[in-house]
Protein backbone atom coordinates (compact mmCIF):
# COMPACT_ATOMS: atom_id res chain seq x y z
CA UNK A 1 0.00 0.00 0.00
CA UNK A 2 1.27 3.39 -0.55
CA UNK A 3 2.39 5.59 2.27
CA UNK A 4 2.31 8.87 0.05
CA UNK A 5 -1.52 9.82 0.45
CA UNK A 6 -3.79 10.34 2.86
CA UNK A 7 -5.41 7.12 1.69
CA UNK A 8 -5.03 3.88 -0.29
CA UNK A 9 -8.68 4.20 -1.64
CA UNK A 10 -11.04 6.89 -1.65
CA UNK A 11 -14.45 6.18 -2.84
CA UNK A 12 -16.92 9.68 -3.98
CA UNK A 13 -20.72 8.34 -3.38
CA UNK A 14 -22.14 5.73 -0.44
CA UNK A 15 -24.74 3.84 -2.09
CA UNK A 16 -24.84 -0.10 -2.70
CA UNK A 17 -21.56 -0.45 -5.01
CA UNK A 18 -19.51 2.41 -3.29
CA UNK A 19 -19.89 1.35 0.48
CA UNK A 20 -19.16 -2.34 -0.99
CA UNK A 21 -16.54 -1.61 -2.29
CA UNK A 22 -15.23 0.53 0.34
CA UNK A 23 -15.86 -2.31 2.93
CA UNK A 24 -14.45 -4.89 0.89
CA UNK A 25 -11.28 -2.93 0.02
CA UNK A 26 -10.74 -2.27 3.71
CA UNK A 27 -10.99 -5.84 4.86
CA UNK A 28 -8.21 -6.46 2.41
CA UNK A 29 -5.96 -3.54 4.55
CA UNK A 30 -6.40 -0.49 2.34
CA UNK A 31 -6.77 2.68 4.10
CA UNK A 32 -9.85 3.77 2.73
CA UNK A 33 -12.66 6.94 2.98
CA UNK A 34 -15.38 7.68 1.65
CA UNK A 35 -17.45 10.64 1.20
CA UNK A 36 -21.43 10.97 0.99
CA UNK A 37 -22.80 14.81 1.33
CA UNK A 38 -26.70 13.14 1.39
CA UNK A 39 -27.27 10.14 2.69
CA UNK A 40 -25.77 6.73 3.28
CA UNK A 41 -27.07 4.01 1.18
CA UNK A 42 -27.42 6.34 -1.86
CA UNK A 43 -30.68 6.01 -4.04
CA UNK A 44 -31.53 2.16 -3.42
CA UNK A 45 -31.75 2.71 0.30
CA UNK A 46 -33.59 6.09 0.50
CA UNK A 47 -35.13 6.89 -2.50
CA UNK A 48 -35.33 3.95 -4.74
CA UNK A 49 -35.48 -0.14 -4.18
CA UNK A 50 -36.13 0.07 -0.37
CA UNK A 51 -39.04 2.55 0.27
CA UNK A 52 -40.24 2.07 -3.50
CA UNK A 53 -40.87 -1.87 -2.24
CA UNK A 54 -42.33 -1.06 1.26
CA UNK A 55 -45.02 1.20 -0.67
CA UNK A 56 -45.56 -1.16 -3.39
CA UNK A 57 -46.67 -3.81 -0.57
CA UNK A 58 -48.56 -1.11 1.29
CA UNK A 59 -50.76 -0.66 -2.72
CA UNK A 60 -50.94 -4.46 -2.25
CA UNK A 61 -53.09 -4.71 0.67
CA UNK A 62 -56.03 -2.73 -1.57
CA UNK A 63 -56.48 -6.08 -3.68
CA UNK A 64 -55.72 -8.44 -0.66
CA UNK A 65 -58.67 -7.16 1.22
CA UNK A 66 -61.14 -7.16 -1.48
CA UNK A 67 -59.27 -10.77 -2.73
CA UNK A 68 -59.61 -12.24 1.22
CA UNK A 69 -63.62 -11.60 0.94
CA UNK A 70 -64.25 -15.30 -1.50
CA UNK A 71 -62.09 -17.07 1.56
CA UNK A 72 -64.73 -15.86 4.03
CA UNK A 73 -63.36 -12.73 5.78
CA UNK A 74 -65.14 -9.86 6.25
CA UNK A 75 -64.18 -6.39 6.79
CA UNK A 76 -65.73 -3.31 7.74
CA UNK A 77 -64.12 0.48 7.48
CA UNK A 78 -60.86 -0.19 6.04
CA UNK A 79 -59.02 2.89 5.39
CA UNK A 80 -55.76 4.00 4.57
CA UNK A 81 -53.19 6.64 6.04
CA UNK A 82 -50.86 8.37 4.08
CA UNK A 83 -48.72 9.65 6.88
CA UNK A 84 -48.37 6.47 8.85
CA UNK A 85 -47.16 4.86 5.65
CA UNK A 86 -44.39 7.37 4.96
CA UNK A 87 -43.52 7.66 8.57
CA UNK A 88 -43.06 4.37 9.11
CA UNK A 89 -41.28 3.92 6.37
CA UNK A 90 -38.82 7.16 7.59
CA UNK A 91 -38.05 5.25 10.52
CA UNK A 92 -37.07 2.32 8.70
CA UNK A 93 -34.93 3.88 6.59
CA UNK A 94 -33.06 5.54 9.53
CA UNK A 95 -32.18 2.01 10.70
CA UNK A 96 -30.88 1.07 7.40
CA UNK A 97 -28.88 4.19 7.50
CA UNK A 98 -27.52 3.42 10.92
CA UNK A 99 -26.71 0.16 9.37
CA UNK A 100 -24.71 1.39 6.64
CA UNK A 101 -22.90 3.76 8.88
CA UNK A 102 -22.15 0.95 11.78
CA UNK A 103 -21.23 -1.34 8.51
CA UNK A 104 -18.08 1.44 7.14
CA UNK A 105 -17.32 1.94 10.66
CA UNK A 106 -16.55 -1.94 11.70
CA UNK A 107 -14.54 -2.34 8.59
CA UNK A 108 -12.50 0.74 9.38
CA UNK A 109 -13.82 2.93 6.79
CA UNK A 110 -13.06 6.44 7.27
CA UNK A 111 -16.98 8.55 6.39
CA UNK A 112 -16.57 11.78 5.32
CA UNK A 113 -20.54 13.33 5.25
CA UNK A 114 -19.35 16.10 2.58
CA UNK A 115 -19.50 15.96 -1.19
CA UNK A 116 -16.33 15.39 -2.86
CA UNK A 117 -14.93 17.49 -6.04
CA UNK A 118 -11.42 16.72 -8.26
CA UNK A 119 -8.43 19.06 -7.42
CA UNK A 120 -6.25 16.69 -9.51
CA UNK A 121 -5.73 13.25 -9.92
CA UNK A 122 -5.09 12.38 -6.29
CA UNK A 123 -6.50 15.47 -4.24
CA UNK A 124 -10.20 16.21 -3.47
CA UNK A 125 -11.38 18.87 -2.73
CA UNK A 126 -14.33 17.42 0.60
CA UNK A 127 -16.44 19.89 2.70
CA UNK A 128 -13.58 22.04 3.96
CA UNK A 129 -11.22 19.01 3.82
CA UNK A 130 -8.66 18.56 1.21
CA UNK A 131 -7.69 14.71 0.81
CA UNK A 132 -5.03 12.90 -1.50
CA UNK A 133 -5.77 9.14 -2.38
CA UNK A 134 -3.30 6.73 -4.61
CA UNK A 135 -6.62 5.79 -6.03
CA UNK A 136 -10.31 6.73 -6.61
CA UNK A 137 -13.59 5.46 -6.99
CA UNK A 138 -16.41 7.67 -8.44
CA UNK A 139 -20.02 5.74 -7.62
CA UNK A 140 -22.32 8.85 -7.60
CA UNK A 141 -25.19 6.90 -9.02
CA UNK A 142 -28.07 8.68 -11.19
CA UNK A 143 -30.50 11.19 -10.36
CA UNK A 144 -34.44 11.65 -12.17
CA UNK A 145 -34.61 13.18 -15.11
CA UNK A 146 -36.53 16.56 -15.26
CA UNK A 147 -38.19 18.31 -18.66
CA UNK A 148 -38.18 21.39 -20.14
CA UNK A 149 -41.53 22.84 -21.34
CA UNK A 150 -43.82 25.20 -20.09
CA UNK A 151 -44.59 23.88 -16.34
CA UNK A 152 -42.36 21.35 -16.47
CA UNK A 153 -40.65 22.45 -12.72
CA UNK A 154 -44.49 21.57 -11.31
CA UNK A 155 -43.73 17.98 -12.17
CA UNK A 156 -42.48 15.90 -9.14
CA UNK A 157 -39.61 12.86 -9.70
CA UNK A 158 -39.60 9.63 -8.05
CA UNK A 159 -37.34 11.32 -5.22
CA UNK A 160 -40.03 13.49 -4.47
CA UNK A 161 -42.70 10.99 -4.64
CA UNK A 162 -41.36 9.47 -1.11
CA UNK A 163 -41.92 12.40 0.76
CA UNK A 164 -45.10 13.78 -0.32
CA UNK A 165 -47.52 15.49 2.19
CA UNK A 166 -50.44 13.85 0.94
CA UNK A 167 -51.68 11.35 -1.14
CA UNK A 168 -53.01 12.79 -4.69
CA UNK A 169 -56.80 12.55 -5.90
CA UNK A 170 -55.19 11.84 -9.47
CA UNK A 171 -51.78 12.11 -10.27
CA UNK A 172 -50.87 12.10 -14.47
CA UNK A 173 -47.03 9.53 -14.59
CA UNK A 174 -45.41 10.41 -17.90
CA UNK A 175 -43.17 7.83 -18.65
CA UNK A 176 -43.29 4.25 -19.90
CA UNK A 177 -40.39 2.43 -17.93
CA UNK A 178 -39.88 0.49 -14.71
CA UNK A 179 -40.06 3.26 -12.27
CA UNK A 180 -43.59 4.90 -14.48
CA UNK A 181 -44.88 1.16 -14.34
CA UNK A 182 -44.18 0.68 -10.34
CA UNK A 183 -45.54 4.31 -9.11
CA UNK A 184 -48.57 3.78 -11.07
CA UNK A 185 -49.52 0.69 -9.20
CA UNK A 186 -48.25 2.48 -5.77
CA UNK A 187 -50.43 5.35 -6.05
CA UNK A 188 -53.47 3.48 -7.93
CA UNK A 189 -53.23 0.55 -5.22
CA UNK A 190 -53.65 3.31 -2.29
CA UNK A 191 -56.62 5.04 -4.31
CA UNK A 192 -55.63 7.48 -5.97
CA UNK A 193 -56.63 8.15 -9.78
CA UNK A 194 -53.73 6.97 -12.38
CA UNK A 195 -53.41 8.30 -15.79
CA UNK A 196 -49.91 7.22 -17.40
CA UNK A 197 -48.62 9.08 -20.18
CA UNK A 198 -46.31 7.72 -22.99
CA UNK A 199 -44.74 8.77 -26.21
CA UNK A 200 -44.86 5.22 -27.77
CA UNK A 201 -46.90 2.53 -28.79
CA UNK A 202 -46.29 0.65 -25.61
CA UNK A 203 -44.29 1.09 -22.61
CA UNK A 204 -41.60 -0.87 -20.94
CA UNK A 205 -38.89 -1.07 -24.19
CA UNK A 206 -36.55 -3.56 -24.00
CA UNK A 207 -38.80 -6.14 -22.00
CA UNK A 208 -40.39 -9.14 -23.97
CA UNK A 209 -42.94 -7.71 -26.53
CA UNK A 210 -45.98 -10.73 -24.71
CA UNK A 211 -44.84 -9.32 -20.96
CA UNK A 212 -44.95 -5.71 -22.10
CA UNK A 213 -48.75 -6.78 -23.76
CA UNK A 214 -49.97 -8.86 -20.96
CA UNK A 215 -48.77 -5.83 -18.07
CA UNK A 216 -51.28 -3.23 -20.06
CA UNK A 217 -53.81 -5.42 -20.27
CA UNK A 218 -54.14 -6.24 -16.49
CA UNK A 219 -53.35 -2.77 -15.89
CA UNK A 220 -56.34 -1.45 -17.95
CA UNK A 221 -58.52 -4.30 -16.32
CA UNK A 222 -57.41 -2.41 -12.49
CA UNK A 223 -58.57 1.02 -14.03
CA UNK A 224 -55.26 2.93 -14.95
CA UNK A 225 -55.81 4.83 -17.49
CA UNK A 226 -52.92 4.30 -19.92
CA UNK A 227 -52.45 7.09 -23.22
CA UNK A 228 -50.02 6.11 -25.54
CA UNK A 229 -48.57 7.86 -28.41
CA UNK A 230 -48.78 10.99 -26.72
CA UNK A 231 -46.29 13.63 -24.84
CA UNK A 232 -46.84 16.16 -22.35
CA UNK A 233 -46.70 20.03 -23.73
CA UNK A 234 -47.51 21.65 -20.79
CA UNK A 235 -48.09 21.63 -17.02
CA UNK A 236 -50.24 23.93 -14.60
CA UNK A 237 -50.85 23.65 -10.89
CA UNK A 238 -54.31 21.48 -12.11
CA UNK A 239 -54.26 19.98 -15.51
CA UNK A 240 -51.93 18.66 -18.24
CA UNK A 241 -52.01 19.55 -21.79
CA UNK A 242 -51.08 16.63 -24.08
CA UNK A 243 -49.84 16.55 -27.70
CA UNK A 244 -53.28 15.14 -29.31
CA UNK A 245 -54.30 19.14 -27.81
CA UNK A 246 -56.98 16.89 -25.07
CA UNK A 247 -55.96 17.97 -21.60
CA UNK A 248 -56.05 16.19 -17.88
CA UNK A 249 -57.48 17.93 -14.74
CA UNK A 250 -55.23 16.23 -12.13
CA UNK A 251 -53.70 17.30 -8.74
CA UNK A 252 -50.08 16.08 -8.95
CA UNK A 253 -48.36 15.29 -11.95
CA UNK A 254 -44.61 12.53 -12.24
CA UNK A 255 -42.04 12.97 -14.47
CA UNK A 256 -40.59 9.20 -14.45
CA UNK A 257 -38.31 9.51 -18.13
CA UNK A 258 -35.49 8.06 -16.87
CA UNK A 259 -32.04 9.09 -15.32
CA UNK A 260 -29.18 10.75 -15.75
CA UNK A 261 -25.24 9.97 -14.22
CA UNK A 262 -24.91 12.41 -11.00
CA UNK A 263 -21.51 13.92 -12.28
CA UNK A 264 -22.40 17.52 -12.22
CA UNK A 265 -20.28 19.00 -9.02
CA UNK A 266 -17.53 16.45 -9.50
CA UNK A 267 -15.67 18.76 -11.64
CA UNK A 268 -14.12 15.99 -13.54
CA UNK A 269 -12.99 17.94 -16.55
CA UNK A 270 -10.02 18.71 -14.33
CA UNK A 271 -8.80 15.34 -14.69
CA UNK A 272 -9.50 15.37 -18.22
CA UNK A 273 -13.23 12.64 -17.70
CA UNK A 274 -16.02 14.38 -19.22
CA UNK A 275 -19.29 14.92 -17.47
CA UNK A 276 -22.27 12.78 -17.83
CA UNK A 277 -22.08 9.12 -17.98
CA UNK A 278 -18.23 7.86 -17.65
CA UNK A 279 -16.66 6.12 -19.87
CA UNK A 280 -14.35 3.10 -18.56
CA UNK A 281 -12.85 0.04 -19.86
CA UNK A 282 -13.60 -3.89 -18.63
CA UNK A 283 -11.65 -3.40 -15.29
CA UNK A 284 -13.80 -0.19 -14.76
CA UNK A 285 -11.12 2.26 -14.64
CA UNK A 286 -11.29 5.68 -16.49
CA UNK A 287 -8.99 7.17 -18.69
CA UNK A 288 -6.94 8.04 -15.77
CA UNK A 289 -4.98 5.31 -14.26
CA UNK A 290 -6.00 5.50 -10.98
CA UNK A 291 -9.49 6.68 -11.06
CA UNK A 292 -12.58 4.32 -11.74
CA UNK A 293 -15.86 4.31 -11.68
CA UNK A 294 -19.01 2.04 -11.44
CA UNK A 295 -22.53 1.37 -11.12
CA UNK A 296 -25.29 3.11 -11.74
CA UNK A 297 -22.80 6.27 -13.27
CA UNK A 298 -21.27 4.13 -15.93
CA UNK A 299 -24.60 3.34 -17.62
CA UNK A 300 -24.10 -0.59 -18.05
CA UNK A 301 -26.99 -1.90 -15.87
CA UNK A 302 -28.46 0.32 -13.38
CA UNK A 303 -29.49 -2.18 -10.84
CA UNK A 304 -28.19 -2.07 -7.24
CA UNK A 305 -27.15 -6.08 -7.07
CA UNK A 306 -24.49 -4.81 -10.31
CA UNK A 307 -22.83 -2.17 -8.16
CA UNK A 308 -22.42 -4.28 -5.60
CA UNK A 309 -21.16 -7.11 -7.57
CA UNK A 310 -18.70 -4.59 -9.90
CA UNK A 311 -17.70 -2.61 -6.49
CA UNK A 312 -17.08 -6.09 -4.73
CA UNK A 313 -14.58 -7.69 -8.21
CA UNK A 314 -12.93 -3.99 -8.11
CA UNK A 315 -12.04 -4.28 -4.51
CA UNK A 316 -11.09 -7.93 -4.52
CA UNK A 317 -8.74 -7.06 -8.09
CA UNK A 318 -7.27 -3.74 -6.85
CA UNK A 319 -6.18 -4.83 -3.26
CA UNK A 320 -7.11 -8.50 -2.61
CA UNK A 321 -4.90 -10.07 -5.53
CA UNK A 322 -7.82 -11.98 -6.34
CA UNK A 323 -7.70 -12.23 -10.25
CA UNK A 324 -11.35 -13.84 -11.02
CA UNK A 325 -13.24 -12.70 -14.69
CA UNK A 326 -14.87 -8.77 -13.90
CA UNK A 327 -18.88 -9.54 -13.82
CA UNK A 328 -20.92 -10.83 -16.54
CA UNK A 329 -23.51 -8.83 -17.87
CA UNK A 330 -25.48 -11.70 -19.39
CA UNK A 331 -28.86 -13.68 -18.17
CA UNK A 332 -29.00 -10.55 -15.03
CA UNK A 333 -32.77 -11.80 -13.47
CA UNK A 334 -34.61 -8.87 -12.76
CA UNK A 335 -38.02 -7.80 -11.43
CA UNK A 336 -40.62 -5.06 -12.10
CA UNK A 337 -43.08 -4.29 -8.94
CA UNK A 338 -46.11 -3.73 -10.95
CA UNK A 339 -49.12 -4.95 -10.31
CA UNK A 340 -48.64 -8.13 -11.35
CA UNK A 341 -45.40 -7.88 -11.27
CA UNK A 342 -42.97 -8.68 -13.66
CA UNK A 343 -39.85 -11.32 -13.38
CA UNK A 344 -37.09 -11.92 -16.13
CA UNK A 345 -34.14 -13.06 -17.31
CA UNK A 346 -31.98 -14.23 -20.13
CA UNK A 347 -33.21 -13.11 -24.00
CA UNK A 348 -36.38 -12.00 -24.93
CA UNK A 349 -37.97 -13.64 -27.93
CA UNK A 350 -36.88 -10.65 -30.15
CA UNK A 351 -33.47 -10.44 -28.77
CA UNK A 352 -32.98 -14.37 -29.54
CA UNK A 353 -34.15 -13.65 -33.43
CA UNK A 354 -31.96 -10.94 -33.72
CA UNK A 355 -29.07 -13.11 -32.30
CA UNK A 356 -29.51 -15.85 -35.00
CA UNK A 357 -30.96 -18.83 -32.80
CA UNK A 358 -33.53 -21.13 -33.98
CA UNK A 359 -35.95 -21.02 -31.11
CA UNK A 360 -39.16 -22.71 -29.70
CA UNK A 361 -41.36 -20.65 -27.80
CA UNK A 362 -43.11 -22.09 -24.81
CA UNK A 363 -46.27 -19.78 -23.33
CA UNK A 364 -48.78 -20.66 -20.23
CA UNK A 365 -51.20 -18.05 -19.75
CA UNK A 366 -53.39 -18.79 -16.80
CA UNK A 367 -55.97 -17.50 -13.64
CA UNK A 368 -53.63 -18.19 -10.45
CA UNK A 369 -54.87 -20.50 -8.12
CA UNK A 370 -55.34 -17.61 -4.88
CA UNK A 371 -58.25 -16.15 -8.00
CA UNK A 372 -60.49 -19.39 -8.06
CA UNK A 373 -62.43 -18.44 -4.98
CA UNK A 374 -61.10 -14.59 -5.19
CA UNK A 375 -62.63 -14.13 -8.47
CA UNK A 376 -60.05 -11.32 -9.24
CA UNK A 377 -59.78 -10.80 -13.21
CA UNK A 378 -56.20 -10.99 -13.34
CA UNK A 379 -53.41 -13.63 -15.48
CA UNK A 380 -50.35 -14.65 -15.14
CA UNK A 381 -48.40 -15.27 -18.37
CA UNK A 382 -45.28 -17.37 -18.23
CA UNK A 383 -43.02 -17.71 -21.29
CA UNK A 384 -39.82 -19.32 -22.12
CA UNK A 385 -37.23 -19.47 -25.21
CA UNK A 386 -35.44 -22.43 -26.29
CA UNK A 387 -32.67 -22.86 -28.93
CA UNK A 388 -33.68 -25.45 -30.91
CA UNK A 389 -29.90 -26.30 -31.89
CA UNK A 390 -29.07 -27.15 -28.18
CA UNK A 391 -32.15 -27.36 -26.05
CA UNK A 392 -30.47 -24.56 -23.85
CA UNK A 393 -33.33 -22.48 -22.16
CA UNK A 394 -32.11 -18.62 -23.63
CA UNK A 395 -34.93 -16.42 -21.82
CA UNK A 396 -37.43 -16.70 -18.83
CA UNK A 397 -40.68 -14.40 -18.27
CA UNK A 398 -43.14 -14.12 -16.24
CA UNK A 399 -45.88 -11.44 -15.41
CA UNK A 400 -47.81 -12.22 -12.11
CA UNK A 401 -48.40 -13.18 -8.67
CA UNK A 402 -44.65 -13.97 -6.90
CA UNK A 403 -42.43 -13.56 -10.46
CA UNK A 404 -39.83 -11.58 -8.72
CA UNK A 405 -39.53 -14.21 -6.17
CA UNK A 406 -39.90 -17.37 -8.75
CA UNK A 407 -37.94 -15.92 -11.06
CA UNK A 408 -34.30 -15.52 -8.61
CA UNK A 409 -34.05 -19.63 -8.57
CA UNK A 410 -34.46 -20.08 -12.39
CA UNK A 411 -32.22 -17.37 -12.81
CA UNK A 412 -29.47 -19.33 -11.07
CA UNK A 413 -30.69 -22.28 -13.65
CA UNK A 414 -30.35 -20.02 -16.85
CA UNK A 415 -26.72 -19.08 -15.24
CA UNK A 416 -26.05 -22.63 -15.31
CA UNK A 417 -26.97 -23.21 -18.72
CA UNK A 418 -29.78 -25.51 -18.06
CA UNK A 419 -31.91 -27.40 -20.88
CA UNK A 420 -35.29 -27.46 -21.49
CA UNK A 421 -34.69 -31.03 -20.54
CA UNK A 422 -33.68 -30.37 -16.99
CA UNK A 423 -37.12 -28.35 -16.68
CA UNK A 424 -38.49 -31.08 -17.85
CA UNK A 425 -37.05 -33.43 -15.69
CA UNK A 426 -37.70 -31.44 -12.60
CA UNK A 427 -40.35 -32.15 -10.43
CA UNK A 428 -42.49 -29.48 -9.85
CA UNK A 429 -43.70 -27.46 -5.87
CA UNK A 430 -47.66 -28.43 -6.31
CA UNK A 431 -49.72 -26.39 -6.33
CA UNK A 432 -47.81 -23.52 -6.90
CA UNK A 433 -47.25 -20.99 -10.36
CA UNK A 434 -43.75 -21.51 -10.23
CA UNK A 435 -44.30 -25.70 -11.02
CA UNK A 436 -45.30 -24.62 -14.56
CA UNK A 437 -42.14 -23.62 -15.75
CA UNK A 438 -41.54 -27.52 -15.42
CA UNK A 439 -44.70 -28.77 -16.99
CA UNK A 440 -44.50 -26.64 -20.17
CA UNK A 441 -44.69 -28.74 -23.31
Amino acid sequence: MSHNFDYDYFVIGAGSGGVRSARIAAGHGAKVGIAEGRFLGGTCVNIGCVPKKLMAYAADYHAHFEDSLGYGWTYDNASFDWSTLIKNKDTEIQRLNDIYKNMLEKAGVTIHGDYASFIDNHTLQVGDDTITADKILIATGGSPRRLDFEGADLMIVSDDAFYLNELPDHIVIYGGGYIAVEFAHIFHGMGSKVTLVYRGDLFMRGFDDDIRAHLRDEMIKQGIDLRFNVTITKVTDHDVTLSDGSSITCDKAMAAIGRNAQTDNLNLPTVGIADGTIKVNDTYQTSQDNIYALGDVIGRVELTPVAIKEGHWLADTLFGGIGRPAPSYDDIPTAVFSRPNIGTVGLTEAQARDKGYDITIYKSDFKPMVHTLSKRDERTLMKMIVDKKTDRVLGIHMVGLDSAEILQGFGVAIKAGATKAHFDETIGIHPTSAEEFVTMR
